[in-house]
């Protein structure tokens, strides 16, 4: 058969592929299509491979050829997949949070997305409309903004390929630097700065004049000079930040970097504290039902409470029924007043070693809000049932007035199914309802297991401070069996609040996580096939197959590297007025429901369920999907910054933690490969520190990402991703936790693993029989 100028080399179709339907579309025809139909919808880019087959009437075997066409234009850039819609690749969502980059040559101001990974950094003409009864805000250099974009046909190589609207004006980034000011004798002193891309330029000079009222060890924000003295640049002090006497104020640093608000407004924390207890007014009465929550030791706040009991119902014989209660926190925080206003601009609690950042004053978050036991306090509840099998028989929500039995912790819970002390009479006390809870995790766990999944394994470290704000210790605390329980309750919860808020045709913010690029998709082949494990390019993954891969290396000395590069290979999850389902979770439809408290996206759940199930006057305003588009770009930028932020200050934690080890030997593993140089992650603290490719030796040193290595010209020898090193620690720079070593040995991938710790192994008990054990105790009392 003759192959038409359309076809990919593999000859798998031809333009002259045909079923019982039409005629196989051309590439240029398919993109002609796809551009078409996501102007019409307003760049929503909704367009699947089911609507591509229905216009051109594709049937049979002209369906199937259809799916490998778009695989080779998804392959080769041409198109770009958010779920299982299409659109041409390199298309920005239609709102954007940018920052104003600069002006053209006529003048006009052109902006650039926060967020890109697809190649070069698209431009955006920021226009105003003439004539509109409510003009955008007016925008200028360096302001941050959130942007309605449409595309601009016909734009060339080098022209703005987008033009956007204002509709949002943001609180703009500080463009001068942070540093801490060292004070001398005599008046004035020094600033060093802080953050690690500012190291190279070292010290700078703080005449007298230009101190301010900075005194030594404070943080401050500088502007750098012209002159100097001593061969340093000079910097003027605009702002005192804080004093860094200890470790307890290292978070400062990164509170001030990313503009983090940490301060309530006087009219929010009027708000907050004039707020007064809800009432039953409205509300089902639970306070019977003995819910319990479950949180970490050191938890302040409890937005979650659970319980759980048989089914007696003939046609769920072994199911059970489910109530997961949520704290009402839109009773106290009402649309449009001070403090949603404030909870919004910080998105999400940020929670570092040595303190918290709320999203909602203390009135709120650890009083009003707090599922206490004994108290009562207003809830949104899910009741839910399930079989046997763990599937979700129905559910429904209730607005509720509930009074927790027992608080309870993650650790206590997990030795009181272990048969742990017996002097815990909290847990033992309440035996009788945790039974219960853990044979319905035990059917939830069936349901996950038949679901697929992605379960990647990378331990998580948490870092103790002592009593003075220093490091005491980085642990990797034990993942419980009770951890997952209290998982897959909100998981259920959360899949309930989006089907019925999608069923009442209510608009919310959805929480998605798109599946991974074909780019990076391929990447992953390459990187596995260099292990000896075979990935056809172009496969179409879905989440359970990550697993069977991950599977396969368990146990070997391969499993820490892949585990890392299927991480990278995932996209970022995210918040959205539209829905392209949950890569991860492997979930068709997923909302953020169960923590209010300090996330604003459940905020706007409880309120969307309030204004669908008519549950009360205090729901979702009038909200149509383009603004909640704007406020999910927002919290999931929020969301960005918190994550950065947090890994920040440990970073600088447990710098200073190694300051005082300069030259000591460290375990770790290469956890990056750069043309510059390679990363190393410890194994005892998780440090992140870096090591220049001019000191690995005589050889040249390139860089190969496609195998996440640095391999030696002459030599041949491979620094790969993964692989044990042993580093000597050069120098430490604290303040902007940075860390530089020098490699010791050569790259290993077969040394030894390290043994995993009782405490792991106690976590890993088959809930069925933790769940058996629970109940013959309980018999026998």
């Amino acid at each position: 058969m003759k192959r038409s100028a359309g076809d990919n080399k593999s000859g798998r179709y031809s333009s002259s592929d045909q079923g019982r339907g039409g005629k196989l579309p051309s590439r240029t025809d398919i993109l002609a299509f796809i551009a078409r139909e996501n102007d019409a919808l307003g760049g929503e880019g909704k367009i699947g491979k089911r609507d591509i087959a229905r216009a051109f009437n594709l049937k049979g075997h002209a369906k199937l050829a259809l799916k490998d066409l778009l695989k080779d234009l998804e392959a080769n850039g041409s198109i770009a997949r958010r779920g299982k819609s299409l659109h041409k690749a390199g298309l920005l969502p239609k709102v954007v949070l940018a920052t104003i980059a600069g002006r053209d040559r006529d003048g006009d101001l052109f902006a650039e997305p926060a967020e890109w990974d697809g190649g070069p950094v698209p431009r955006i003409v920021v226009t105003s409309k003439a004539g509109r009864r409510h003009e955008a805000p007016a925008a200028g250099l360096g302001d941050r903004v959130l942007l309605r974009v449409e595309p601009l046909p016909g734009a060339g190589p080098d022209e703005p390929a987008y033009r956007g609207r204002v509709i949002r004006l943001l609180p703009r980034e500080k463009s001068q630097l942070l540093g801490v000011f060292r004070a001398d004798t005599h008046g004035g002193g020094r600033v060093v700065p802080v953050e690690k891309k500012n190291l190279n330029r070292g010290e700078y000079f703080v005449a007298p004049s230009d101190q301010g009222v900075a005194q030594d060890g404070d943080l401050v924000a500088f502007e750098p000079l012209r002159a100097g003295r001593l061969g340093l640049p000079a910097a003027n002090v605009r702002e005192r930040l804080g004093a860094l006497d200890s470790e307890k104020s290292i978070s400062l640093i990164a509170i001030h970097a990313h503009q983090i608000p940490h301060f309530f407004g006087q009219d929010a924390f009027a708000e907050a504290e004039r707020a007064l207890p809800a009432s039953m007014s409205g509300r089902e009465d639970w306070r019977a039902i003995p819910f319990v929550t479950i949180d970490p030791e050191d938890a302040k706040d409890h937005d979650d409470a659970v319980y759980a009991e048989r089914d007696g119902s003939p046609k769920n014989p072994g199911g059970f029924v489910l109530h997961v209660a949520i704290a009402d926190v839109a009773a106290y925080v009402r649309p449009a007043s001070a403090l949603d206003a404030e909870a919004l601009d910080r998105g999400n609690s940020i929670y570092f070693p040595d303190r918290v950042v709320p999203m909602l004053p203390e009135r709120i978050s650890n009083e009003l809000c707090s599922l206490r036991p004994g108290e009562d306090r207003p809830a949104l509840a899910a009741r839910i049932v399930i079989a046997a099998d763990g599937h979700k028989v129905s559910h429904s929500f209730h607005r509720v007035m509930i009074r927790s039995a027992a608080k309870l912790s993650y650790v206590q819970v997990q030795a009181a199914v272990d048969d742990g002390p017996r002097d815990d009479k909290e847990a033992r006390l309440h035996t009788p309802v945790l039974v219960p809870l853990y044979e319905a995790y035990c059917a939830l766990k069936i349901a996950r297991e038949a679901r697929g999944p992605l379960d990647l394994d990378l331990p998580e470290r948490k870092i103790i401070l002592d009593e003075a704000g220093k490091v005491r210790s980085v642990i990797i605390p034990p993942r419980l069996e009770s951890h997952r329980l209290i998982e897959e309750f909100m998981i259920l919860g959360n899949v309930a609040a989006a089907e019925t808020l999608e069923a009442r045709n209510q608009a919310f913010i959805y929480r998605v996580h798109d599946e991974p690029s074909l780019e990076k998709l391929n990447n992953l082949a390459e990187f596995l096939a260099s292990l000896g494990i075979k990935l056809a390019k172009g496969t179409v993954m879905r989440a359970g197959q990550f697993n069977r891969i991950l599977a396969r290396v368990k146990g070997t000395d391969n499993e820490h590297i892949v585990n890392e590069v299927v991480l990278r290979t995932q996209a970022q999850a995210e918040y959205a007025a539209e829905n392209y389902g949950h890569f991860g979770l492997n979930l068709r439809r997923y909302a953020h429901f169960t923590s209010p408290i300090r996330r604003y996206a459940d905020l706007i759940v409880h309120r969307a369920l309030i204004s669908a199930l008519g549950l009360g006057a205090d729901g979702l305003d009038s909200l149509d999907g383009k603004e909640l588009a704007e406020i999910a770009a927002r919290i999931s930028a929020a969301e960005r910054r918190a994550m950065a932020a947090e890994r920040e200050t440990c970073d600088r934690l447990i710098a200073a933690h190694l300051a005082e080890k300069t030259g000591a030997e460290f375990m770790g593993r290469i956890s990056g490969a750069t043309s510059a140089g390679l990363f190393v992650r410890l194994d005892e603290t998780g440090a992140d520190g870096f090591i220049p490719a001019a000191t690995l030796g005589d050889d040249y040193f390139r860089h190969d990402p496609k195998r996440h290595a640095l391999i030696g010209s002459r030599t041949g020898q491979i620094h790969r991703l993964g692989d044990i090193v042993t580093v000597r620690l050069v120098e430490a720079a604290p303040l902007a936790g940075a860390l530089r070593f020098e490699l010791l040995s050569e790259s290993d991938p077969h040394r030894a693993r390290q043994v995993r710790g009782d405490a792991k192994g106690r976590s890993r008990k088959n809930p069925q029989t933790a769940a058996r054990r629970l109940s013959a105790r309980k018999s026998s009392k």
